[in-house]
C-alpha cells in the first residue's frame, strides 16, 4: 500500500514537471477536491475560481462578498450582525465540501453575541438566549437575518388588543415584565387629570379599543346627562360649561364663550328662557327682537320702529328708553329739530311690521321742508341745498357769505343786489357767468360802447359806479408819454365808442403836421419823440451811408424826393452812381463805383493811384 501511493505521487510530480504551467493549477485542483458543494453552491462544482484563488487565501472573503451582497453592504455601512463584527474571514464562521445538505454556518448559540444583531438581548429574553429557534423558526424558509425585530411577529398571539393599537408595543411595554405597563397618557390627546387620573384603563376602554378612542365627553358621561342632567338638549359638548375638576358646577363664561354679555334682567335668566331649542341645532339671534317681539306688538311699537330695541332700551329695564339722536344716529337734532315729535318726521315709523325698511327718511332740510319752499321761498329755483343759507336755529337767519362761499365777492353796489338780480335761471342747473357783461351787456348796448370795445368791462369800470372811468393808459401798449399824457382820449380816439383797435403809428394821427410829404417815410419816431414834435434828433452815420465831404452840406430832400409808404425809412443805395448817374461823363464806360477815383469833398479832384 505505502509502494502504491509513493509510485501514485511520483507519476503526479513527472506530470507536473512536463505539463505545461497554466495547467498545473487545474490539474491540481481537480485532484485535490475535499468535496461536493451545498446545493445552493453546486453550479460551481467544476469551477474553483467562482470561490477560489489559486495560492491566494486572502481574496477567498472577497469572493464571497461579491455574490453575498447584502452582507457586503452590512459590511460598509456597519450595521447588521456582519457589520458590527471585527475584522475576520467568513471561513471562520461558515464552510462548504460537506455535502449538498451540509450546514455551512456554524453557530455556538452558547457563545453567539446577539447584541451585535439589530436586536439585542434584554430583559426576559434572556432566559431564552440560547434557544436561538424559539424566535427563529416561527418564520420558517427565512434565514435568521431575515427575522423581524417587532414584538408582535413573536407575540402576535398573546395580543390582547388584537392589532388594534398597531405594532409598537414597546410604546407601553418592556422586555422585562409584558404585564407591567409604561404607558404615559399625557403625551396623547386627552390628558387625564383630576378626576380623570385615578380611573383604569378598562372604565373607559371596556372593549380594549385604544386607538381612536373617541375624546367626547359625552362618549362616557350620556348616561349621566340623559338621567339627571341636560337629556342632550344642551348637545354633546360638555366641555364648554363642565371640567373634570369639577363637574356639578358649570365654568361657562356666557360673555367669553357664547359671544354674548348677560347684562342686567338676563344674568338671572335661565338658559332655557331663551334656548328653548336644542342649543347646537337651532342657532340663537342675538337681537332683543328675536324673544321680545312679543312685547313689542302688545305693548310696544308694532314694529313700526324696527328691530334694533336696543337703540333706546337696555337690560336694566324694558320702560327707560335712553335713545340719543345726536350720539346713535348721524343727523344730530339741533335748533327747532331738538324740541320736535319723532312723528313729525317719521311719519311712517322707521321700519314695517316684518322688518324691512319702510321709508328711509331723507337727512337733507329740502326732504321735509320742500313745500315751506314752495309756497313761501325760492319755488324750487336756489335748488335743495337750504343750509348754504339756512340754519335750524331760524329759517329767516341767513348765513351764506358770498364771499366766503363762492369765488365770486360782492363788492361795491353789488352788495346791495338782490339774488334774482343775477341768479335769474336755477342756481345750481345753470351756473351763473362771473364776468361783467353778463349782467351788463344790455347797459353796454344801451348807453354804451355797444360792444366795441369788447367784455373786459372791469378794464375801465369798478363796482363803486359805473361812470366812473378807472383805465390806466400806461397798462395798454400804447403808454402815454411827453406831450401825449395831457391830450384827450377824442384827440385819438375819433369815435368814444370805438377805443380798442385805435392806430399806434405817429403818422396815423400826424400825417397833417408831416411837413415832410412822407419823403422820409411814416415812422415818425426815428427823428422825433412824444416831447415835443419841432425837437427831432437823427445821426445818418448810424446808417449804411456816412454823411461827409459835400454831402455834409445836403439838405434830406437832395436825396430823399419820393414820398416813401414803408413805416422804416429806406436809404437810397449807398452808390454814387444812384444819384450821380446823369453827372457821368464817362457815360458808364469806367463801370458805377466812381468812389474808386472820386471822393466826396469835391467831384473834380481825381485820386491818382
Amino acid at each position: 500500500m505505502r509502494i502504491r501511493l509513493l509510485f501514485w505521487l511520483r507519476g503526479l510530480l513527472l506530470l507536473l514537471v512536463f505539463l505545461p504551467p497554466f495547467v498545473h493549477s487545474q490539474v491540481f485542483e481537480e485532484l485535490v477536491n475535499p468535496g461536493e458543494l451545498i446545493s445552493d453552491h453546486k453550479k460551481w462544482d467544476s469551477d474553483c475560481k467562482a470561490c477560489h484563488k489559486p495560492f491566494d487565501k486572502k481574496a477567498q472573503p472577497t469572493l464571497c462578498l461579491d455574490c453575498h451582497k447584502k452582507t457586503a453592504a452590512d459590511i460598509r455601512a456597519h450595521s447588521g450582525f456582519h457589520g458590527r463584527l471585527k475584522e475576520t474571514t467568513c471561513n471562520r464562521c461558515h464552510t462548504d465540501h460537506k455535502g449538498r445538505n451540509a450546514r455551512v454556518t456554524v453557530v455556538n448559540d452558547a457563545i453567539f453575541d446577539h447584541d451585535l444583531t439589530k436586536f439585542p438581548i434584554k430583559g426576559a429574553h434572556k432566559k431564552i438566549a440560547t434557544k436561538c429557534g424559539s424566535c427563529h423558526n416561527l418564520n420558517p424558509g427565512h434565514k435568521y437575518r431575515e427575522a423581524l425585530p417587532e414584538c408582535g411577529s413573536c407575540h402576535r398571539k398573546a395580543d390582547v388588543h388584537k392589532g388594534k393599537l398597531g405594532k409598537k408595543c414597546d410604546q407601553c411595554h418592556n422586555q422585562d415584565e409584558w404585564r407591567t405597563t409604561t404607558f404615559d397618557h399625557g403625551k396623547t390627546k386627552f390628558k387625564l387629570e383630576f378626576g380623570h387620573a385615578d380611573l383604569k384603563c378598562r372604565d373607559c376602554h371596556s372593549d380594549r379599543t385604544y386607538v381612536n378612542a373617541p375624546l367626547e365627553c359625552v362618549a362616557c358621561h350620556r348616561k349621566n346627562d340623559d338621567k339627571d342632567g341636560h337629556k342632550g338638549h344642551f348637545g354633546n359638548k360638555c366641555g364648554n360649561c363642565h371640567t373634570t375638576s369639577v363637574w356639578d358646577k358649570s365654568l361657562f363664561d356666557h360673555g367669553v364663550d357664547g359671544h354674548y354679555v348677560l347684562k342686567g334682567k338676563h344674568v338671572t335668566a335661565k338658559c332655557e328662557s331663551c334656548h328653548k331649542s336644542p342649543l347646537y341645532t337651532v342657532k340663537l339671534p342675538k337681537t332683543c327682537v328675536a324673544c321680545h317681539r312679543k312685547d313689542d306688538n302688545e305693548k310696544g311699537h308694532k314694529g313700526s320702529l324696527g328691530d334694533k330695541c336696543e337703540s333706546c332700551h337696555n337690560e336694566r329695564t324694558w320702560k327707560g328708553a335712553a335713545f340719543d339722536h345726536d350720539k346713535d344716529t348721524d343727523y344730530p337734532l339741533t335748533g327747532k329739530h331738538r324740541p320736535a315729535r319723532c312723528e313729525s318726521c317719521h311719519k311712517s315709523g322707521v321700519t314695517s311690521a316684518i322688518g324691512k325698511v319702510r321709508e328711509k327718511l331723507p337727512k337733507q332740510c329740502y326732504g321735509c321742508h320742500k313745500p315751506d319752499d314752495e309756497k313761501k321761498g325760492h319755488k324750487g329755483k336756489f335748488g335743495e341745498k337750504c343750509e348754504t343759507c339756512h340754519t335750524t336755529k331760524d329759517w329767516g337767519d341767513l348765513t351764506f357769505n358770498h364771499g366766503r362761499d363762492t369765488k365770486y365777492p360782492l363788492l361795491g353796489k353789488h352788495l346791495k343786489a338782490t339774488c334774482v338780480s343775477c341768479h335769474t335761471g336755477l342756481l345750481y342747473g345753470d351756473k351763473a357767468p362771473t364776468d361783467c357783461i353778463a349782467c351788463h351787456r344790455k347797459d353796454d348796448n344801451e348807453k354804451g360802447h355797444k360792444g366795441k370795445l369788447g367784455t373786459q368791462c372791469q378794464a375801465c369800470h369798478n363796482v363803486q359806479g359805473w361812470r366812473v372811468e378807472t383805465f390806466d393808459h400806461n397798462n395798454s401798449r400804447f403808454p402815454l408819454r411827453g406831450s401825449h399824457a395831457v391830450v384827450e382820449c377824442k384827440k385819438c380816439h375819433k369815435s368814444s365808442l370805438a377805443f380798442k383797435g385805435a392806430p399806434m403809428d405817429c403818422h396815423a394821427c400826424h400825417e397833417k403836421d408831416d411837413v415832410h410829404k412822407r419823403r422820409l417815410g411814416v415812422d415818425c419816431a426815428t427823428c422825433h419823440n412824444a416831447r415835443t414834435w419841432k425837437s427831432w434828433d437823427y445821426d445818418h452815420d448810424k446808417t449804411g451811408f456816412v454823411l461827409d465831404g459835400a454831402h455834409a452840406k445836403t439838405k434830406c430832400y437832395a436825396c430823399h424826393k419820393v414820398p416813401m409808404k414803408k413805416r422804416n425809412l429806406p436809404a437810397p443805395v449807398p452808390t454814387c452812381y444812384s444819384c450821380h448817374a446823369g453827372q457821368d461823363v464817362h457815360r458808364g464806360t469806367f463801370d458805377s463805383r466812381c468812389e474808386r477815383c472820386h471822393g466826396t469833398a469835391d467831384w473834380r479832384v481825381v485820386a491818382k493811384n
